[in-house]
């Protein structure tokens, strides 16, 4: 099967961003096969026309509790010892598999919905083995790529087995959703806990991806110790809130292969620390957005380009004034799939890769006359503009609607859901 994309305005992100400027693109069978001006389009070929549009990569989002979704905007003007208390100790335990499969859905289609096409659902709902069920089935029912967290959160005599199960019931073979370890170790769970959950992660081939320097620079010189000491310093391990590292210890990071998610809003509202990002990418490692929780945060990446590119900008030390529209673009895009250990599959318009792509709609007084199409979208651009969102070249947004899905369904679900979890918090 083929689409042709047509007459687009086309930016692509590796090596680094750059207008290619107004030219096509070739899907054929859900990959990416040509990009240039004047395509043909052969017999039966879909022919979508893109004037008046950008056409880029989806954004890929590398850190999220999408559960999390049926909590909306709970936890606004909170501090994150508030959000430990009220999200994981009351509200989480009030979570059903039904309303977790209700949040999962909602959150993975306001990420398509956004033009987010790849989530890496970091997901610390996992109460029973039906919890965890019902994610998978959330992700694999919303048509977005996704690679699921997985963190244990039951009983440490029981975390090797459950892995290992839920690894082998759903993910033994290559599909739109993948599977990493979301490790609570080891600055917040005990030792022997964070042993267990990186010793079955390299039993089963997965990386690992954890919250890892944002409590105090003391637990993150802790952990980092933890990790060297032990052989856990790997390649594609992911540094979730890395902000108490020092420069010296993010090249360390950097050296051994490991990449940082930066939550630039909640990061700051939550007073987990300033945002790392561009100290990590002066280490020369890839850094990455995510939108953590929509529980105090936005869940666009427009947002979250934005929160960045200003507060890095606008360094007390001046530091950041060399950080531009396309490093924000960069790493909304494949910097965060080299993060989610997605790089050879998504997050750029290399030939080969399967086709995430979004259209932006250019008509609106926001975005008309743009001279720089990659500042606009950092800087102008926000949900409304995402017209059509293709994942493995198949269309689940055209015309500014999701297609495909049965939406006043799963918005009934999540309120409902919503209703009956935050009833905890009266």
């Amino acid at each position: 099967m083929q689409t042709l994309i047509k007459n687009g305005i086309v930016v692509d992100t590796e090596p680094q961003p750059v207008v290619i400027g107004r030219a096509d693109v070739r899907i054929e069978d859900g990959r990416i096969a040509e990009v240039g001006p004047g395509l043909a389009a052969a017999d039966g070929t879909e022919v979508i026309d893109a004037s008046g549009h950008i056409v880029m990569p989806g954004f890929v989002d590398t850190h999220r509790h999408t559960w999390q979704a049926a909590i909306r905007a709970t936890m606004g003007d909170v501090t994150f010892g508030g959000y430990l208390e009220r999200v994981l100790g009351r509200l989480a335990p009030a979570f059903r598999p039904e309303d977790v499969h209700a949040g999962n859905l909602a959150g993975a289609l306001e990420c398509l919905d956004a033009g987010v096409t790849t989530l890496l659902d970091w997901s610390h709902i996992q109460l029973t083995p039906e919890h965890t069920d019902a994610a998978v089935a959330a992700l694999r029912a919303s048509g977005i790529r996704a690679v699921l967290g997985y963190c244990h959160g039951g009983q440490l005599s029981d975390l090797a087995r459950e892995t290992r199960r839920v690894h082998d019931a759903h993910f033994s073979s290559p599909g739109l959703v993948s599977m990493v370890m979301a490790a609570f170790g080891p600055e917040i769970a005990p030792e022997e806990h964070a042993l267990a959950e990186l010793e079955i992660a390299r039993e089963l081939g997965l990386p690992v991806t954890a919250h890892l320097g944002g409590h105090s620079p003391d637990s993150a010189t802790r952990g980092l110790a933890f990790l060297e000491s032990r052989g856990f310093l790997t390649p594609g391990t992911t540094f979730v809130h890395a902000n108490h590292y020092s420069d010296e210890q993010l090249k360390v990071i950097a050296g051994a292969g490991g990449g940082v998610s930066v939550s630039p809003v909640d990061e700051m509202t939550l007073g987990i620390g300033y945002p790392v990002t561009g100290r990590a990418q002066a280490a020369g490692m890839p850094v990455s957005f995510s939108a953590d929780t929509v529980t105090c945060a936005p869940g666009d990446m427009f947002s979250l380009m934005r929160t960045a590119y200003t507060l890095e900008r606008g360094r007390p030390d001046g530091a950041g004034t060399g950080f531009t529209t396309r490093d924000a673009l960069r790493m909304a895009t494949i910097d965060g799939a080299r993060v989610a250990g997605l790089a050879d599959v998504t997050g750029s318009l290399r030939p080969g890769k399967q086709a995430d792509l979004v259209l932006l709609g250019t008509d609106s007084l926001g975005l008309a006359a743009a001279y720089d199409p990659i500042a606009a979208i950092v800087l102008n651009a926000d949900t409304s503009a995402v017209d059509t969102v293709l994942v493995g070249g198949r269309v689940v947004k055209r015309d500014g609607r999701l297609v495909g899905q049965d939406v006043p369904a799963a918005l009934d679900a999540v309120a409902a859901a919503a209703r009956r979890v935050t009833a905890a918090l009266a």
